[in-house]
């Protein structure tokens, strides 16, 4: 609040003197710059908290998907090992069955 009270007299002292024109217009845009960035931190550290989450939930359900994916490829490896083993029973089944005929 001091710096407002301390801006007013100033503002006021730069108008009186005419001639520099341009170093007021500087210095209202440097004070809508500086205004500004202060309104965009405020958001940000307003808003931070809900981004946060929104990201910590989202890699949530990355993990989640890369274990299901992970879980279902190793049930696809065992049922393509239990088809394995079972057409080399048959297989076997069926060369022993092919000797016995064949002496």
């Amino acid at each position: 609040m001091e710096s407002v009270r301390e801006l007013i007299p100033l503002a006021k002292e730069v108008m009186a003197q005419k001639s520099r024109g341009k170093l007021v217009k500087l210095y209202v845009l440097g004070s809508v710059l500086a205004l500004f960035s202060v309104v965009l931190g405020l958001v940000e550290t307003v808003c931070s908290p809900f981004s946060a989450a929104g990201h910590l939930r989202d890699q949530e359900a990355a993990v989640a998907e890369l274990r299901e994916a992970c879980e279902q490829q190793s049930l696809h490896k065992q049922a393509l090992i239990g088809r394995g083993k079972a057409q080399e029973a048959t297989q076997c089944n069926r060369a022993l069955s092919l000797r016995q005929h064949a002496s």
